[in-house]
């Protein structure tokens, strides 16, 4: 490397921005390797051409950058201001998505909770119904009963079931049968609604958890975790000896 002259490096690490081989990252890398890298990463043209091809806005405003003069003298504070408000506005867009993701979680939330109101009352609904029904369905037999002969016990008991009945039998069984059915067709339409509500939901939550997502932070919770249970594992055996 020492007998390496410098104009040739600078033509090495100009290539390997050119050719889309260096970033930033790796030019700061090479910058700590040593003092004479240090030197030659630091020069404007490098950055100048990070900053065409990384910025094309700054390429645009400048599209003849000399790296002489004093507009390219901070090249690379210049970049790292570009790439700390892109970092910055990346960051907001990320903060804005999580918010939406967070809404449609909140959203679905709602609804599920909406459907499982309109299914508890769909539900309270039909055993009434059911209820009335079996009613009818005892009045109907008793007044049945009638036309036949049995003890006076207990067809006066019949008698009383049938002139409890303030409503014609017959037209309010049929009405009553229908709405059953029509509450049966309910329930299942609320079913498969909150079926689907709550697919969209886990897939909503796990969107938003992946978003979230932190290697070294949720890294440093999982191995506190890990810490806590080798503790209490260490706790149960020296209890149990």
């Amino acid at each position: 490397m020492g007998g390496v002259p410098d104009e040739l490096w600078r033509q090495i690490l100009e290539m390997g921005i050119q050719n889309s081989k260096l970033n930033y990252k790796d030019l700061c890398c090479i910058s700590i390797s040593c003092r004479r890298l240090h030197r030659l990463s630091a020069e404007n043209s490098l950055w100048l051409l990070l900053l065409s091809s990384d910025f094309p806005s700054t390429n645009q405003q400048n599209p003849n950058p000399n790296p002489n003069s004093s507009t390219s003298a901070s090249a690379k504070s210049t970049y790292k201001i570009k790439f700390e408000r892109e970092k910055s506005r990346k960051v907001a867009a990320h903060r804005r998505a999580v918010l939406r993701k967070e809404s449609e979680v909140l959203e679905f939330e709602r609804k599920i909770k909406e459907i499982e109101n309109g299914l508890r009352q769909e539900t309270e609904k039909m055993r009434a119904t059911a209820a009335e029904l079996s009613n009818l369905h005892k009045v109907r037999q008793a007044s049945v009963a009638l036309n036949v002969w049995q003890p006076e016990v207990i067809r006066g008991r019949q008698k009383q079931i049938v002139e409890q009945s303030a409503v014609p039998v017959e037209s309010r069984v049929h009405s009553l049968e229908m709405e059953l059915k029509l509450c049966r067709q309910r329930i299942s339409g609320f079913d498969k609604a909150y079926r689907d509500e709550k697919r969209r939901l886990e897939m909503a939550m796990e969107q938003v958890a992946s978003m979230k997502y932190h290697p070294l932070r949720d890294h440093k919770l999982m191995s506190s975790g890990d810490k806590e249970c080798k503790k209490k594992r260490k706790k149960l055996k020296t209890s149990v000896i």
